[in-house]
């Protein structure tokens, strides 16, 4: 039975990620720059789920001030890992952001034991380090634009970052009532990164085809698929998850 289990969350974590191959195709199709671009995702996204929680009769406050305290350091690095993904987009293009994200593998190697208080994996750091070599010989024969592949590094460390981090607690909360809070904080700090740089955009702004692609962004690609990410992380392990992440580079360079 166990196997059967790992097996069906094995085929729903691949299921997630070419979810998330398509994220980069629609942040290329969305006409709005990469700041209201991530403000508006992460609007949909908390707003449906909490419909949806709602509607089920979960949406409660958090038991303890520490749970809310957890809640609000990783919806921050959601928000940073976003931010940075979406501006790699705009400066670098989809192919070369999501070659960028393939990092995030050989942070997880660093990040995990840190987080967990285990000891380094070799073989981790090793299937990193391979990944990363990679990465670097794909820029050094097409000739990317640095800066935005430094967009793209920044946003493989968040993301290793807040799944590992999420992967420590998610056997202690709700998957969907904890995305919701997430997605809250993370909204809530790209909203300041937003009034600080004075990049709203009225949804009166918005074209209907974007709102289109921002429906489907925020709540197919983000709400369900970050929810699912996290069940999933039941029986993967964080690392195993970021390894997998990988193939998200091809899924959405295919889409």
């Amino acid at each position: 039975m166990p196997n059967v289990e790992y097996r069906r969350a094995y085929l729903k974590l691949h299921f997630i990620i070419f979810i998330w191959g398509f994220t980069a195709v629609l942040g290329a199709l969305i006409s709005l720059d990469a700041l209201p671009l991530t403000w508006y995702r992460l609007a949909v996204a908390w707003v449906s789920l909490g419909v949806w929680l709602a509607f089920k009769g979960r949406l409660r406050l958090p038991a303890r001030a520490r749970d809310l305290a957890r809640f609000a350091f990783t919806g921050f690095l959601i928000g940073l890992h976003w931010t940075f993904f979406f501006l790699a987009i705009k400066k670098a293009g989809v192919s070369v952001t999501l070659v960028s994200l393939s990092a995030s593998a050989f942070f997880a190697s660093l990040l995990e034991p840190l987080v967990y208080r285990r000891r380094v994996y070799a073989y981790e750091v090793a299937a990193g380090l391979a990944v990363v070599a990679v990465m670097a010989w794909v820029f050094h024969i097409s000739g990317v634009d640095w800066a935005g592949a430094a967009y793209g590094l920044a946003a493989a460390f968040f993301g290793a970052f807040f799944s590992v981090w999420n992967g420590k607690w998610i056997s202690r909360y709700d998957a969907a009532l904890m995305s919701f809070y997430e997605l809250v904080f993370a909204w809530m700090l790209v909203s300041l990164f937003v009034w600080k740089a004075g990049a709203f955009v009225p949804p009166s702004d918005i074209s209907s085809e974007d709102w289109i692609w921002l429906l489907l962004l925020g709540t197919v690609c983000t709400a369900y698929a970050f929810t699912a990410s996290l069940e999933v992380m039941r029986r993967i392990s964080p690392f195993t998850l970021i390894l997998s992440v990988n193939l998200e580079p091809v899924y959405g360079i295919i889409l």
